[in-house]
């Protein structure tokens, strides 16, 4: 069974897998982030953001600055969805955000489909 956890990642329950939403591509164990089993791109700040001032003119753009923040995406290997995208200091690491007791939701899911019949 499937359990969609965001717009993009679903984790099978049955084979404890993060699994792309889109394309149903495996990206590893669900018992480790899923950010493991995706491409990741670190992005210019100033590309995503472009400055508002003329840079030529003015010191301050209002453009993020890559010294003071990084962009990390991370895509789906299979069919490229993005899944997340997160802003963060430089050397800082990327944020283990997610962990599930997979024991819990495969109790709760089978509740769940129990009730339903």
């Amino acid at each position: 069974m499937k359990l969609s956890m965001t717009e993009a990642l679903a984790i099978d329950l049955d084979r404890s897998t993060w699994v792309c939403r889109k394309c149903g591509h495996e990206h590893g164990p669900a018992e480790h982030s899923y950010k493991q089993g995706l491409m990741v791109q670190a992005r210019d700040p100033r590309k995503v953001h472009q400055a508002i001032l003329d840079p030529q003119q003015y010191k301050q753009t209002f453009a993020p600055q890559p010294e003071w923040v990084r962009i990390l995406e991370y895509y789906c290997s299979q069919c490229a969805l993005l899944v997340e995208a997160e802003y963060l200091p430089p050397g800082h690491p990327p944020v283990d955000d997610m962990h599930f007791d997979l024991d819990s939701l495969r109790a709760i899911a089978a509740r769940n489909e129990k009730a339903s019949q």
